[in-house]
């Protein structure tokens, strides 16, 4: 049975991911936490538009609008 996508996230924690939300935001930062609705806590935050990139520092961003995380290549690869 394949693994569950908190389990898959919770190999990755505190490596530095991507996110893309529903308004097109990218935020990327290191991976603090995940729970069972796809909330995320991420450290050292940075949210990125088109005109402007800035610090955010520590935030939770709710599952639900979250629609894709990027983890560094080979972080959710199952091991041996």
């Amino acid at each position: 049975m394949p693994d569950a996508p908190t389990h898959l996230l919770e190999r990755v924690i505190s490596q530095r991911v991507t996110l893309v939300l529903k308004d097109s935001r990218r935020l990327s930062g290191r991976l603090l936490g995940v729970d069972e609705h796809m909330n995320v806590v991420l450290d050292e935050a940075e949210e990125s538009t088109a005109e402007v990139t800035r610090h955010l520092g520590r935030v939770v961003l709710r599952g639900s609008n979250v629609v894709v995380l990027n983890a560094p290549q080979g972080a959710t690869g199952k091991s041996a």
